[in-house]
């Protein structure tokens, strides 16, 4: 009976977990300080509250969709270790006995996503800054109304640095594209990439990554959508 209840408890932590770790996941690169900084140059601050705070709000809500939904049956089983068996809770009462746990846990989560981290990184250096902007320019021009979730799904499969992503908006916002369109085609190669789906597979089954780059996609959506309809207030 008590090994149900600590179990039905890390199930319960394990749920509500998920959703913490995919705000972080989606804000950590939308809100990343070297772009903010790039933008407050290229755009100026009232974009660039904006653009934060629109970041903050997509993490924190899709945060809380993650959170709700019975998702924990999508993690790799064996990435995530259950110590629902156990019949007391460990202690760690010196410095030396957290240093050995610390390191002993980096050692077994290191073991377990070393090759897809290694070929995640790799196709990223393969692609990295590979963004054919006058075609991107071409294609989005002629989709009218679609522009905004056509220039997202066209820089999920992208990577780059936030060095190369921000001048490049700036140059598309400069040649006629909207600024919510300029600014979803950013955030989709900020927040979305090939490299880091690779990655998130050692911890998480496929429909779990596809729910979480769907919602994602979505959200960037909506949000150029909205910097569209700002445009002319925020310039």
């Amino acid at each position: 009976k008590n090994n149900t209840i600590i179990k039905e408890h890390c199930h319960y932590i394990m749920r509500n977990s998920i959703g913490v770790a995919f705000s972080f996941l989606i804000t950590s690169p939308l809100i990343n300080e070297y772009l903010v900084v790039l933008m407050l140059g290229f755009f100026g601050w009232k974009i660039t509250v904006l653009y934060v705070l629109s970041g903050l709000m997509i993490g924190v809500v899709s945060g809380l969709i993650f959170g709700r939904m019975n998702l924990d049956q999508y993690l790799v089983a064996d990435f995530v270790e259950n110590k629902a068996g156990k019949s007391k809770e460990e202690s760690y009462s010196t410095f030396t006995s957290r240093f050995r746990f610390g390191w002993d846990e980096s050692v077994s989560i290191t073991k377990k996503i070393w090759l897809w981290v290694l070929i995640g990184v790799g196709v990223g250096a393969a692609i990295h800054n590979y963004i054919p902007q006058e075609m991107i320019q071409r294609i989005i021009s002629k989709t009218g109304i679609f522009s905004v979730p056509i220039a997202t799904i066209l820089g999920v499969p992208m990577y780059g640095s936030c060095a190369a992503i921000v001048p490049i908006a700036v140059v598309l916002f400069q040649k006629g594209m909207p600024l919510g369109t300029a600014l979803a085609f950013m955030m989709a190669i900020a927040a979305l990439s090939l490299p880091e789906a690779i990655m998130l597979r050692r911890a998480m089954r496929l429909q779990l990554i596809i729910l979480f780059f769907g919602i994602t996609t979505l959200a960037i959506i909506a949000t150029g959508y909205l910097f569209n309809f700002l445009q002319n207030i925020l310039i």
